[in-house]
């Protein structure tokens, strides 16, 4: 069994790297990018709001898989032609960003309006009051939703094996079909466990560090 383990391995680990590339690369782009819907989200220009609402009520209503067979799949039908893992990165950025944006949002209006009145007392701009007021206090009050949907993230890569892009859960698979055991899909559940458990203390660091604002 181990020596099968050690054998299976190298494998498995380069599947966990693809894993690794697409989650970091989601939540480096959907996180600043789900903070700008946010902020176009309560807008007081309705146009914005609503068009931004719209694109969130989609993206959170229809199906991830669903989304990354139309980025890779669909696009071409429109002259857009992308690589696997570039068209998965942009299905899962858009997906995460529109989770995020209602995550922010949800952050952003629980800040009492007296903070708002005071800092127009202090003479503050709007941006000056939402990155120095509102959005600290609201940084520890989104870091739980923030954290779940992180960790859901680790475990939603494995839904680009349905589009050939070779993580995790291809290499397992790749492995069981060679040879007819199940072995892999255990090595592969410690390694998302792995993942994220490390991901857990991350923001159980980051919930006492933003703790203060509370």
């Amino acid at each position: 069994m181990t020596e099968y383990i050690f054998s299976i391995l190298p494998s498995l680990l380069g599947g966990t790297l693809v894993t690794l590339e697409i989650f970091v690369i989601t939540i480096m782009c959907s996180l600043p990018l789900g903070l700008v819907l946010a902020f176009c989200r309560i807008s007081r220009y309705k146009v914005l709001s609503k068009s931004v609402g719209i694109y969130i009520w989609l993206l959170r209503g229809t199906p991830l898989l669903l989304q990354l067979f139309f980025v890779y799949y669909g696009l071409p039908y429109f002259g857009i032609t992308l690589d696997r893992m570039p068209a998965a990165c942009i299905a899962f950025v858009l997906n995460y960003a529109a989770y995020f944006a209602e995550i922010f949002r949800g952050g952003i209006q629980s800040i009492d309006k007296g903070q708002y009145e005071g800092a127009k007392v202090l003479g503050f701009t709007y941006l000056q009051t939402m990155f120095r007021i509102i959005l600290p206090q609201s940084a520890r009050r989104v870091l739980a939703p923030v954290s779940n949907e992180a960790i859901t993230l680790v475990k939603d890569t494995a839904l680009v094996y349905a589009i050939g892009v070779g993580e995790l859960l291809r290499a397992t698979k790749i492995a069981v079909s060679r040879d007819a055991v199940t072995t892999p899909f255990l090595a592969a559940a410690a390694f998302y466990l792995v993942m994220t458990f490390a991901l857990t203390k991350l923001f159980e660091l980051l919930e006492e560090r933003f703790g203060a604002y509370e």
